[in-house]
């Protein structure tokens, strides 16, 4: 039986920011402030990328545009550093409606790795991993208007999203069908991939889902390598806690 109180740190790992996805409604700031709030330890900005739904002009030259684009995690972090909250830096990687999470890498990585944007999803795959990073499939089973049909890559990922709280908290008003969450769960433990959870939150309004653990956190390297050596960690989507294969137990970290 999973205890809370053993997984005291809880991360959001999938959250936007209006600087930078054009779905979101607040700024970076105010939802490190709200996360900080409603109990998280830390937050990962994962705001769309240029395959997504960014508001950044796509004409801009590729540094001027990434400079744009982590401005959204550079609002957050503001908050972060003045307030001891852990706000790292991610992104979600957009292919046609397939999307992927991907941690590790920073800005400077990012301009430095033109290639990266023009990158298909396996070749994304090593070059994250040079970098020493992590490819997590976001929501894998989502079905919506912007994503014509699923995808699956279990080779080119290290992981899986098995807990997406947009799909099964109570608090969320779109793509709300656990049905989703039970397919990527079974997904993930068919093809031996560890799962995450986020809440894929777009704004102030906290989910609570995201992945807990029993010591705080040092870096997202340090995040990357605690999914990837099998760290003992609970996952939730705000209403219901899971273990690191899926099995649901009652209870939630925010009310």
């Amino acid at each position: 039986m999973i205890q809370i109180n053993d997984y005291p740190y809880l991360y959001e790992t999938h959250l936007h920011t209006s600087q930078s996805s054009a779905c979101a409604q607040n700024c970076g700031y105010e939802m490190a402030r709200a996360a900080h709030e409603a109990g998280y330890t830390g937050i990962i900005v994962t705001d769309h990328n240029w395959g997504g739904n960014n508001c950044i002009d796509s004409h801009l030259p590729w540094k001027e545009w990434l400079r744009e684009f982590s401005k959204g995690y550079l609002d957050a972090k503001s908050y972060g550093d003045a307030h001891d909250f852990d706000v790292y830096f991610g992104y979600e990687a957009g292919y046609n409606g397939t999307e992927f999470l991907i941690y590790g890498v920073d800005i400077d990585w990012l301009i430095h790795h033109p290639e990266i944007k023009n990158a298909a999803i396996e070749k994304q795959f090593q070059l994250v991993h040079s970098a020493g990073g992590m490819v997590i499939h976001a929501h894998p089973f989502r079905e919506d208007w912007y994503i014509p049909e699923i995808r699956l890559y279990p080779d080119s990922v290290d992981g899986v999203e098995g807990i997406n709280a947009t799909h099964s908290c109570h608090k969320s008003t779109s793509h709300n069908e656990k049905r989703f969450d039970e397919k990527a769960i079974a997904y993930a433990n068919r093809h031996h991939l560890p799962m995450t959870a986020g809440s894929d939150i777009h704004s102030t309004n906290m989910f609570g889902g995201g992945v807990a653990f029993k010591r705080r956190l040092t870096s997202i390297q340090d995040y990357c390598h605690a999914v990837l050596s099998g760290e003992d960690y609970v996952l939730t989507n705000g209403d219901y806690v899971f273990d690191r294969y899926g099995n649901c137990y009652k209870g939630a970290y925010i009310k």
